[in-house]
């Protein structure tokens, strides 16, 4: 488990007047406020969710 590879995903546009659907996705990825990261496996579901919330989110390897 300790090789798999992460994501850190940092919120930098606020989901205010975002579709419902991608405020949804926003917080059920756990972001909750601006310039705040998290840190996600790379895997089929994590690559989905940042792809339909793109403009909202900076994604890095970590």
């Amino acid at each position: 488990m300790a090789d798999q590879k992460m994501l850190k995903v940092t919120l930098v546009k606020s989901p205010i007047g975002a579709v419902p659907k991608h405020k949804a996705t926003v917080q059920s990825m756990g972001l909750r406020k601006l310039n705040k990261s998290i840190v996600l496996p790379d895997n089929a579901a994590t690559r989905g969710q940042i792809q339909q919330i793109k403009h909202l989110v900076k994604v890095e390897e970590a």
